[in-house]
């Protein structure tokens, strides 16, 4: 059964509001703004675009590893990937970069310096199953 997102127009997207803590990153320092989804993990189907931020400061301890596409555009700030599990170390990377994994691809664990925004797009290739 194909799943489809919602269609939506132009609209304000609201900066403050709205936000959640995603899976796999400390609390009150990184948060995530559903722009559109009609992913289903469980039933590995369809995609999800996320806005992703994370404050000065935070680091993840650990790599994250999924099972689904992942598409990564780092819009303002700096990201850096492959820091310990002190936040030390790493390869650092500006804003305008770009990243995208297949599924089962180890990245991770990350930190930002002084903060970023990064657009996310994740989906299942239906040409896979």
């Amino acid at each position: 059964m194909p799943m489809n997102k919602p269609h939506l127009e132009f609209h304000t997207i609201d900066m403050h509001e709205g936000w959640e803590t995603p899976p796999g990153y400390p609390p009150g320092g990184a948060s995530q703004r559903i722009l559109a989804s009609d992913i289903d993990e469980t039933k590995k189907m369809g995609s999800r675009t996320r806005l992703l931020r994370i404050e000065a400061g935070t680091f993840t301890k650990k790599a994250f590893v999924h099972d689904h596409w992942e598409e990564v555009y780092l819009i303002s700030g700096d990201l850096t990937v492959g820091n310990d599990e002190n936040g030390n170390g790493g390869e650092s990377f500006p804003s305008n970069t770009y990243a995208c994994r297949p599924p089962g691809a180890y990245h991770g664990p990350f930190k930002s310096e002084h903060g970023c925004l990064l657009l996310e797009i994740h989906y299942y290739d239906e040409s896979t199953k």
